[in-house]
């Protein structure tokens, strides 16, 4: 049996299934994108690269792969928007590099690598690209989760590089409550597959037996998604650009900070939160993968 792609027989009655799978691809994804910009969660490039995003998902995977990603996206933004109410925060997201409604390099770094791999299950139909997968969006959903929930820690977080404790919204600044949220956050994404998997064989088998793996894949995301999101954390401590503030002397992501050019701290200077992101996925994707093998 091939993970992910489970849905009703009449989706795959050549030649209407892709078809259909496109066609509500692409109003979903307008709808939500929509939806998105008018509450403020994405901006207009960010809207676009989701609805082309979306017929991707539904066209190459249909309900599992299109239902997690949806997951990632609402529960995050919801709690972005929830967050930016609080006052704690504010201070945090001055340093990070991107606030706010999340633009179409956002977009892609959170969903791209997945898509990739729905690309890959829908030509060569295997478990491994759908373990990959989970990995990748628990890793990016962990993180997120980490970020939000992490700046209300009434502790200061503590830098995973040296150990001390780091102002609020500091790249590789960690805390327990961020890395409860980190686990939180990668597990539900394994629910979700689970889920969705449920309901898709349900659709296609008609009440037969379910066969789905279920513990490993919690086990998967888990692992997946908070190794991925502490690899992000390193990766935020040792080698993303970071600047320091000519005006106030924070460290922050921002090369204008105070309405001022900040000086180049350390890092390299091409590794912004983006690319931070897109690597941390894909450990976070590989971890998972590797976990398919052992109790594939």
């Amino acid at each position: 049996m091939s993970y992910g792609i489970m849905e009703p027989e009449w989706l795959f009655d050549a030649p209407s299934g892709v078809a259909y799978r496109a066609i509500i691809g692409a109003i979903g994804g307008c709808a939500i994108a929509v939806l998105a910009v008018r509450h403020k969660a994405l901006t207009k490039r960010g809207a676009i690269a989701a609805a082309i995003m979306g017929m991707g998902y539904t066209t190459l995977g249909g309900l599992v792969w299109m239902g997690t990603l949806l997951a990632f996206f609402s529960t995050s933004t919801l709690l972005s928007k929830w967050k930016r109410k609080q006052h704690r925060k504010a201070a945090a997201e001055s340093l990070y590099e991107k606030t706010g409604a999340r633009d179409a390099d956002q977009v892609w770094a959170n969903g791209g690598i997945g898509l990739a791999l729905c690309f890959g299950n829908a030509i060569m139909p295997h478990e491994g690209w759908l373990y990959a997968f989970i990995g990748v969006m628990a890793a990016v959903n962990g993180d997120t989760w980490a970020t939000e929930l992490g700046s209300l820690s009434r502790k200061p977080p503590v830098s995973i590089r040296t150990g001390k404790p780091v102002p609020p919204g500091t790249s590789g600044g960690i805390t327990s409550v961020g890395s409860g949220a980190a686990a939180a956050g990668s597990l539900l994404i394994g629910l979700a597959v689970v889920s969705f998997l449920l309901i898709g064989t349900a659709l296609q088998d008609n009440g037969v037996a379910f066969d789905i793996p279920t513990v490993g894949l919690l086990v998967a995301a888990f692992f997946g998604g908070v190794a991925g999101t502490f690899f992000d954390s390193l990766l935020g401590a040792y080698v993303q650009v970071m600047f320091r503030c000519t005006v106030c002397g924070c460290e922050t992501e921002r090369s204008v900070h105070c309405h001022t050019p900040s000086k180049p701290l350390r890092g390299w200077y091409r590794v912004d939160n983006d690319a931070v992101n897109i690597a941390s996925s894909i450990v976070g994707g590989a971890i998972a993968w590797g976990i398919s093998q052992f109790i594939g």
